[in-house]
């Protein structure tokens, strides 16, 4: 599996993001919580040097609770400003102005020193497609100035949002980079929905999910589909298992068993792969198949 996605407005937006940086005191960078390692661009660490950070956990009410904890722990041990929230219930909200305060207590000092009072931060925020920004900044300004969409590269130029008397955003489109080093990071982008899925295999995917999800939160299948987890890897003998190593196929006979319970069948009473591949990734997505994270921050993936 190769997973890439890199369109070419993406290589102005960069450079754009280059040149905007001297006006900025801070940056504020939204990462999904299920996958907060994965979903940070390591352009941004250079791009962002010597500038106030930020590290918005977003759409924690997907991720594991437990796990979203340690990431939060492990941002703030590399020296970044951390909360947590749920931009689209405006759930951490509050949390993010006093959060901004602190980040740039210093520059705030420094400017009343030198007899500056009352001018705004001036942050940029940052982030990879389809992590919320957009929803973040509707809601933290209480009214639609930015384009919001459920698929990755909805903004695609910069605009100035005045949030408040104390700060000025500076919206920027969601950027990936050229190459994934890992395969498993361009993997868990693709689950979480950062790379558009015109351009992916959902069988792939939901092979994939299966694997860890069985290996990481053992029940939540069964729970969901009514699927038992106990696996017989000789009652599949479809085409598709063969020369399969055995946790692929058991992810495929979980994959055939919610293809049955869930009715994706093609004529003659066959399991639709494609159907049920796209009805778990999507339960995966929305969050009804449960809370997970599908990384830990001692070594950044499983």
């Amino acid at each position: 599996m190769n997973y890439q996605w890199y369109p070419g407005h993406m290589t102005k937006a960069r450079r754009m993001m280059q040149e905007d940086i001297k006006l900025i005191d801070l940056v504020i960078e939204l990462v999904d919580a299920r996958v907060p390692l994965s979903s940070r661009n390591p352009d941004i660490d250079e791009l962002g040097k010597n500038k106030s950070r930020l590290i918005l956990l977003n759409k924690v009410d997907l991720a594991d609770d437990s796990r979203t904890v340690l990431w939060a722990d492990y941002f703030k041990r590399q020296g970044y400003f951390v909360t947590r929230l749920d931009a689209r219930s405006k759930s951490g909200i509050k949390a993010v102005s006093s959060m901004i305060a602190e980040a740039c207590r210093e520059k705030t000092e420094r400017d009343r020193k030198r007899g500056i009072k009352n001018r705004p931060v001036r942050a940029m925020i940052v982030g990879i497609p389809n992590v919320g920004k957009s929803t973040f900044i509707n809601t933290f300004a209480g009214k639609a100035c930015a384009k919001t969409g459920n698929k990755p590269g909805v903004t695609k130029g910069k605009q100035w949002v005045r949030l408040n008397k104390d700060v000025e955003l500076l919206d920027t489109p969601g950027i990936l980079w050229p190459k994934f080093d890992d395969q498993m990071i361009g993997l868990r982008l693709a689950v979480t929905g950062a790379i558009r899925d015109e351009i992916l295999l959902s069988e792939d995917l939901a092979l994939w999910l299966l694997e860890y999800v069985s290996e990481n939160y053992p029940g939540m299948l069964e729970n969901r589909y009514q699927i038992g987890e106990a696996v017989s890897l000789n009652e599949n003998n479809d085409s598709m298992a063969a020369e399969m190593p055995e946790e692929k196929r058991r992810a495929l006979w979980l994959l055939e068993q919610i293809a049955r319970v869930r009715g994706c069948l093609l004529k003659g009473g066959e399991p639709d792969y494609k159907k049920a591949s796209m009805l778990l990734v999507e339960d995966f997505r929305s969050g009804r198949l449960g809370r997970i994270t599908l990384e830990v921050p001692e070594t950044g993936e499983e």
